[in-house]
């Protein structure tokens, strides 16, 4: 088969020397190690900077725990009432905690708060124990979930992210974690917007929420902080202003003020620099593809929903787009099928491909369809023979 692409522009018509004027645009900037900016509304990765690089996550990896722990009270496993049990090794972990001891009986919705908010070392810990009866045993769930939901490049040694060689995950993977908790779980997704939680009047040195974002104005109502001396400061944040939510994460900074800054500069950046377009309506047809061996000789790809996309609010010019399918298509073809591909490319973003599908059925044609496309073959191996003698 040969590959064909049929192509057109989602908002002006390219000038006829064929050069793309320049955007206005500035590409995103950041000194952290990786880093990357999703939104949400529209599955539109924004920006990305050693988005697949598997590297210590620090407290940001107590998303799985979080989200396993979801899981549960999803399938009633357990409830936010239910209560488990202290060990002597949880007890005993250092860094962020609640102060847990033996005996305590916690809920989990308090051990929620406590991972959330306190960035409880401890918490984790009960929490894995209590799922799984030991730390190791979960941590075995937590690659085996993993791989199931598509984390490619993680890999988990422990509940809370305590520096270990095989604990490792990749921005990108926790950009995809943090949008299943939000999509998934939005009755426990408003635990990440509180500022302030102290488990007993434990610890109240460390009973407010670590995000440097919350509360300011912008939106910001999650996810996770970080921090080790190997990871550096990170955070993986979320945000909503209007219709549109994007999540960002970024690690491998300087201090706590950098995080701050690079927190804010990305959610001005993510909101200010895009504006939504609608590029197609439910039923379009975007392209027409011939049909070999079928009932029909051609068939339409259309869009299979209203489609939005992304582009830069200054310099839209510089946005295409094509269609690009097999052809000819051979019969059958059932409606609805997937048949090509809506490819929009701009300047510093990554390019974005969305299924277009079939807009009626195929099927398979009889006699004269047969003796069509017979003759159509013949007719190209003359022409192709005649080529050949002319050369």
């Amino acid at each position: 088969m040969v590959r064909r692409t049929v192509a057109f522009l989602i908002v002006a018509v390219i000038s006829a020397c064929g050069v793309t004027p320049e955007p206005a645009r500035a590409a995103y900037e950041t000194q952290s190690t990786a880093a990357v900016l999703y939104d949400v509304t529209t599955d539109t990765i924004l920006f990305e900077k050693n988005a697949d690089a598997a590297l210590p996550p620090a407290s940001m990896s107590k998303l799985m725990t979080l989200y396993m722990l979801f899981e549960a009270l999803r399938d009633g496993r357990v409830t936010l009432d239910t209560t488990f049990s202290v060990s002597t090794r949880a007890r005993q972990m250092g860094g962020s905690t609640m102060f847990l001891d033996e005996t305590d009986r916690p809920s989990v919705e308090d051990l929620i708060k406590g991972i959330v908010v306190q960035s409880g070392n401890d918490a984790c810990v009960v929490v894995a124990e209590g799922l799984a009866g030991t730390e190791d045993a979960f941590a075995r769930q937590m690659n085996a979930r993993g791989v199931e939901i598509g984390l490619r490049n993680s890999t988990f040694a422990n509940a809370s992210g305590w520096p270990n060689p095989n604990h490792r995950m990749s921005v990108r993977d926790l950009a995809r974690l943090a949008s299943l908790i939000i999509t998934e779980f939005p009755e426990y997704y408003g635990y990440f917007a509180l500022e302030e939680f102290d488990f007993d009047g434990r610890s109240p040195s460390n009973r407010f929420n670590r995000n440097p974002v919350l509360g300011l104005g912008l939106g910001a109502d999650g996810l996770k902080t970080g921090h080790t001396e190997e990871a550096g400061f990170g955070l993986v944040g979320s945000a909503l202003q209007g219709d549109r939510r994007i999540v960002f994460v970024f690690t491998g900074l300087n201090s706590n003020a950098e995080r701050r800054q690079e927190a804010e500069a990305m959610i001005n950046w993510g909101f200010r620099q895009f504006i939504r377009k609608k590029v197609a309506t439910k039923g379009d047809a975007l392209a027409e593809i011939p049909v070999w061996l079928g009932d029909h000789q051609r068939i339409n790809a259309i869009a299979a929903e209203d489609l939005e996309l992304l582009v830069p609010a200054i310099g839209q010019e510089s946005v295409e787009s094509r269609v690009e399918y097999r052809t000819p298509l051979e019969a059958p073809i059932v409606a609805g099928a997937p048949i090509a591909e809506l490819v929009v490319t701009a300047p510093d973003m990554p390019e974005k491909r969305i299924e277009l599908v079939a807009d009626r059925e195929v099927v398979r044609g009889g006699f004269l369809p047969r003796v069509r496309a017979s003759s159509s073959v013949l007719f190209d191996k003359a022409m192709a023979q005649v080529q050949s003698l002319l050369e």
